[in-house]
């Protein structure tokens, strides 16, 4: 068994570039992604199976961590040109059999220049749910939610496949829910028998490195959360995102609207500072 990195770069608009990984495991019976990048990548990962010496018509199944455009891209592609199952979660579904209604919701530039296609989920996922892909390898499915509603990571033996789950110091922190990052954060970091995490925005962590950047995480997002309580005081929104740009020097992040969801989700005014 065996397990490649894809990276794939891509524009987000001509300022804001980007990039994202697919990863290709290799079994004895056949070879699977996990998440399948933008739409418009699928030569790049057709060539990168060819270079491993397997083809693109091995490939049985596609499990998505998630149903942002990123991930999404080329999984029509490859459902309908070989047959991929689709594999998704429940909370998800939605958004990957109908990108328009993504869009609507969650509107972002470039939109379906990203996501391609909408594709039909073969299989919804849940956690502890366990897919084999031969008679002794299979991925258990991981309920890891918070940078998006229903986000799944999917563990085989020893590695596992983390999507966008964990903020990244530097990067602009994207979450959907404050409460199920911090949960998802603590699932991550109890899972010490794991020797290799692979996320969707990075090279791939050992263990030690993993708890350095979930303690990394936790410090973004409490910091987040705080600052964000501290100046609250009721204003609109895009006037608190400006000043919690402004507080943290990060006037770049004013231009991306995911993150106005993000300091939305961290607003917690008590009553007491209501009065």
């Amino acid at each position: 068994m065996m397990v490649k990195q894809i990276k794939i770069d891509f524009n987000v608009t001509q300022e804001i570039k980007r990039f994202v990984y697919v990863y290709l495991i290799e079994t004895a019976k056949g070879c699977v992604l996990i998440d399948s990048g933008v739409a418009g990548s699928e030569l790049l990962i057709e060539k990168a199976i060819l270079e491993n010496g397997r083809h693109p018509a091995e490939i049985k199944a596609v499990f998505l961590t998630h149903a942002h455009p990123d991930h999404i891209g080329t999984a029509n592609y490859f459902r309908e040109k070989y047959g991929a199952k689709i594999y998704a979660s429940g909370g998800e579904r939605a958004w990957i059999e109908d990108i328009d209604l993504q869009f609507k919701e969650r509107p972002i530039p470039n939109f379906y220049h990203l996501a391609g296609q909408s594709t039909m989920v073969d299989q919804v996922v849940k956690d502890g749910d366990k897919i084999y892909l031969s008679d002794s390898i299979y991925l258990e499915v991981i309920g890891t939610p918070g940078h998006s509603v229903d986000e799944v990571s999917y563990r085989m033996g020893d590695k596992v496949f983390i999507g966008d789950v964990v903020p990244v110091k530097g990067d602009i922190p994207i979450f959907v829910h404050l409460d199920d990052t911090k949960y998802s954060l603590d699932v991550l970091e109890k899972m010490s028998d794991i020797k290799v995490f692979y996320p969707a925005w990075d090279q791939e962590y050992s263990l030690k490195m993993m708890q350095q950047k979930i303690a990394d995480a936790k410090e973004i997002v409490n910091e987040l959360e705080r600052v964000v309580y501290d100046l609250d005081c009721g204003m609109e929104l895009p006037i608190l995102v400006e000043q919690v740009c402004e507080c943290l020097h990060m006037p770049v992040w004013k231009k991306n609207p995911l993150f106005a969801r993000t300091v939305e989700c961290c607003r917690r005014i008590s009553d007491s500072k209501e009065q």
